[in-house]
């Protein structure tokens, strides 16, 4: 059976929803009421998502120097350094991330004791939790990321009570109804359990038309939703949107690519292979994306019976030497994968 690592993880999580991250759209919602810090983010955010890293740090450190009383420049330069090490495919700086996460989280509950009503330390606060929980679930400490998770949920629907148009609370729930009704279909005849899947693509469409901040994380679940759904041509459509606005960003091109699998793995190589292009050559060292996206595009090749082109590729990531410990405790199993692969095409 052919998996992609990628793919498979979001397939395996239902920690999807807790990706609270960094996406921004051209029509907003919801705005933070000061012009000067809702033109920071704006800018920033869609930094983030074009992959420029170094200017979106820097932005966010002026937010973080100059307003020191709100949490949103600790949150998103945390937000850079995941996004980056987690698109690198490099170690997390856990001593820095946790230090911007713990000390939003500090300022968030002091915002929120002293106006418990105000929807943005409210939104401060569950946004803070939903990239702690995000943060713990990618170092795979899912019982605290679920814990933390949960807090992040409940968060946002105190933001929807308070305001029942703020539909940027409408992502995270959204898209935990969808995955705990995925997850727990086992068990959907017992009475109290309710299948909410729908409910949750519902909510993820309405915070596509209607979220000011995090629209593009909308985007983002639904298309691994459908995925997950076998809904390709609707993964398709979604992708392609997201791609319109933003057609240089690696985490859309992957959904887009992963839709195409099963359509026309023709065009799921082309893309696969525009990502493996599109990394920057500053980067110390990319194996691991490499390695996972050269075995992706072998994958495909054999379904268009390219079946030598399969073997060329397979005898590339092979002949790939220096990996580090890190890097080996990442893909060995992979490597393993390979091996089989090409063993199987001789």
């Amino acid at each position: 059976m052919l998996v992609t690592e990628r793919s498979a993880l979001f397939n395996k999580n239902f920690l999807l929803l807790f990706l609270i991250i960094i996406f921004f759209q051209k029509n907003f919602g919801q705005v933070y009421p000061d012009k000067s810090i809702h033109k920071i983010l704006k800018s920033g955010i869609n930094l983030i998502i074009d992959q420029k890293y170094d200017e979106a740090e820097k932005l966010f450190k002026q937010l973080d120097q100059t307003r020191k009383d709100i949490p949103l420049g600790k949150i998103y330069l945390a937000a850079v350094y995941i996004a980056k090490a987690y698109d690198y495919e490099e170690p997390y700086d856990d001593e820095l991330i946790t230090k911007h996460l713990e000390g939003a989280k500090k300022i968030s509950e002091r915002l929120l004791k002293s106006d418990e009503k105000n929807i943005w330390s409210n939104y401060f606060l569950a946004l803070t939790e939903g990239y702690i929980a995000y943060y713990d679930a990618l170092r795979e400490s899912w019982l605290q990321a679920f814990s933390t998770g949960l807090s992040s949920v409940s968060g946002f629907e105190d933001c929807l009570e308070i305001d029942k148009n703020f539909h940027e609370s409408l992502i995270a729930i959204g898209s935990y109804k969808f995955w705990k009704s995925k997850k727990t279909e086992f068990i959907n005849w017992l009475p109290f359990v309710e299948d909410e899947k729908e409910l949750g693509i519902k909510y993820l469409q309405n915070a596509i038309k209607y979220s000011g901040y995090n629209s593009h994380l909308a985007i983002h679940s639904l298309i691994w939703i459908y995925v997950e759904q076998k809904d390709f041509n609707d993964a398709i459509k979604v992708a392609e949107l997201a791609l319109k606005e933003h057609p240089q960003s690696r985490i859309f091109k992957w959904g887009l690519a992963r839709s195409y699998e099963n359509i026309d793995p023709a065009k799921s190589v082309e893309l696969y292979r525009e990502i493996l292009h599109s990394y920057p050559k500053k980067i110390k060292s990319n194996k691991i994306n490499e390695v996972t996206l050269k075995h992706i595009i072998a994958q495909q090749l054999i379904k268009i019976n390219k079946i030598t082109e399969a073997l060329i590729i397979c005898d590339e990531i092979l002949s790939i030497k220096g990996y580090s410990k890190y890097e080996l405790d990442k893909i060995s199993s992979r490597l393993e994968r390979v091996k089989s692969l090409k063993q199987e095409l001789n």
